[in-house]
């Protein structure tokens, strides 16, 4: 790998860290991004990213349960392979509907505690709208992008 590449890697794991992913887990999935064929061992990672197995271990262990690698092995292997699921991105954000209803219920809980009439009422009234927005928006911007992708085999 390049110093350049793996300047890369860490800029991208840092980006991924600061919006809530596990340090390890978004460098693990940082170096699958930019691997060549897409996949790696847990011991190719491990030597990649110069940190010990158990570390590895745990980062796909989390990045399997919130669904963005996949393991594979291969017809007669014994080491898994890991992978970024292809569809990963595309189904956080089909997904996000529940999390943004639940900002819009609890939002909708606090304008009624603090009233309309209130400051804080206000703010949370603009909460509770913004995320009524998302929920409309975001199920059309994918359709949007499953337009854009019909025939290319994403998504």
């Amino acid at each position: 790998m390049t110093d350049e590449a793996r300047r890369f890697l860490e800029r991208f794991a840092v980006i991924m860290s600061e919006v809530g992913y596990p340090r390890m887990a978004a460098r693990v999935l940082a170096a699958l991004l930019i691997a060549d064929d897409g996949r790696l061992t847990a011991a190719e990672l491990a030597d990649l990213l110069q940190v010990g197995p158990s570390a590895v271990s745990g980062a796909v262990k989390y990045l399997a349960r919130v669904g963005m690698v996949t393991r594979e092995r291969e017809l007669g292997e014994r080491r898994d392979h890991y992978r970024v699921d292809p569809t990963a991105w595309y189904r956080a954000a089909a997904s996000s509907d529940e999390v943004f209803r639940r900002f819009e219920e609890g939002a909708s809980d606090g304008v009624e505690a603090l009233g309309l009439d209130t400051p804080a009422g206000q703010r949370m009234d603009e909460t509770r709208r913004f995320f009524a927005f998302l929920r409309h928006e975001v199920p059309q911007l994918i359709h949007k992008w499953d337009e854009l992708n019909a025939g290319t085999g994403s998504s």
